[in-house]
């Protein structure tokens, strides 16, 4: 029953978490651009949840594996980030905003690896089971989206800070329950040291693979909802293609333990990274084409949901025992920290001077890069 309730309160989590993604990653900029902020500062503002994502982690993994309270300090991430995002209902100038996605962000960054470690601890490593629990993260950010794309048609985009307040308080209250880890049995700390771990090829390829295809993410997070409304598409129909991309990341991660059993991970990540360039290679100049957009959308299963539960097999593997939190602490920060931070910033650099079309062209190029590295640094794992 304890375990139930447990899982129960994971799920709960991961649908607000990611229902916060589900406002800020479509429509944020879109926000932002009503503001009338240039693209270098829309650049700067939608990347602060990945700058983030680089170091409050690490950080907030120390201390709670330092003080043993994972729980608390769960507990008051869901509170104080709740807290500072509460000042976007009023500010509409850079720097208050800055300073308000920030702090809120620092908070908010801080749950996710704590999340992830007890529901690892709870599942005993199991991948698939994972992708199960992890499928209420995919529904809490189809719904969010949608519902967020018919309030702004309806109501204007001004009605964004409400929603990301709204869906902070529930974060806040999930975070309050969900329960400590299990404990770690003694015998899991004798292994590898860490440093040891992260002087091995395979992890290093593991890590740039990840970060080059979460590189590709950038652009797409940051400016796709701006560069499709460009084309005249509405903004319920923007809502329709973020849901089909996470309808299709649903499935994927419904379907993973059976592409388990059939396929070696490593083909099933070369593949995702193979898939991301031609996804963003089609958006770079097919933009126009409406079943072209719809395929790119559907595209997303592999080039998020299959790639992101292949690497937390890899994490799990390579970093077991007392370096897990460590270990995906640093999968965050390599991926959606740096890789996503960086690729929003260069987008938002390169926008005005190359274009869209050229943008999610260098995507498509850093997918392929991390699907040769990918190739030849990562053995097979069955």
């Amino acid at each position: 029953m304890a375990k139930n309730f447990a899982l129960l309160a994971i799920a709960g989590f991961y649908f607000c978490y990611f229902a916060f993604n589900g406002i800020f990653s479509p429509y944020w900029g879109l926000y932002l651009a009503g503001l009338a902020f240039p693209a270098w500062q829309i650049g700067i503002l939608t990347s602060l949840t990945q700058i983030n994502r680089i170091y409050a982690p690490a950080l907030w993994g120390w201390l709670a594996d330092r003080s043993g309270k994972r729980q608390l300090i769960l507990r008051l991430a869901g509170a104080c980030g709740l807290l500072f995002f509460i000042p976007l209902l009023v500010a509409q100038s850079f720097w208050p905003i800055f300073i308000a996605v920030f702090l809120g962000s620092f908070f908010w960054s801080a749950a996710l690896p704590l999340v992830e470690a007890t529901a690892m601890s709870l599942l005993k490593g199991d991948s698939g089971l994972y992708s199960r629990l992890r499928i209420w993260g995919s529904i809490g950010f189809v719904v969010a989206t949608m519902t967020a794309g018919y309030l702004i048609e309806a109501q204007g985009v001004a009605v964004l800070p409400i929603s990301v307040i709204a869906i902070m308080a529930s974060l806040a209250l999930y975070c309050w329950w969900v329960p400590e880890a299990p404990s770690t049995p003694a015998a899991q700390y004798a292994q590898t040291g860490f440093g040891e771990i992260l002087r091995q090829r395979e992890v290093q390829s593991l890590l740039a693979s990840c970060f080059l295809m979460a590189l590709a993410h950038g652009p797409y997070y940051s400016f796709y909802s701006i560069y499709v409304a460009d084309q005249g598409y509405s903004k319920s129909t923007i809502a329709w293609f973020w849901t089909l991309g996470v309808l299709a990341e649903i499935a994927i991660f419904w379907l993973m333990p059976r592409l388990n059993l059939r396929f070696s991970q490593k083909l099933i990540l070369l593949f995702g990274l193979a898939i991301g360039a031609a996804r963003f290679g089609v958006i770079a100049w097919g933009i126009a084409s409406l079943p072209l957009l719809l395929l790119t959308q559907l595209a997303h299963a592999f080039t998020f949901g299959s790639n992101h539960a292949v690497n937390m097999a890899y994490i799990h593997r390579y970093f077991a025992g007392r370096h897990q939190a460590k270990g995906q602490a640093l999968y965050i920060a390599m991926s959606f920290g740096i890789g996503g931070s960086l690729g929003g910033i260069l987008a938002g650099l390169a926008w005005q001077p190359l274009g869209g079309e050229w943008v999610f062209s260098l995507a498509a190029l850093s997918c392929l890069l991390g699907c040769i590295i990918a190739w030849r640094g990562l053995p097979k794992i069955e």
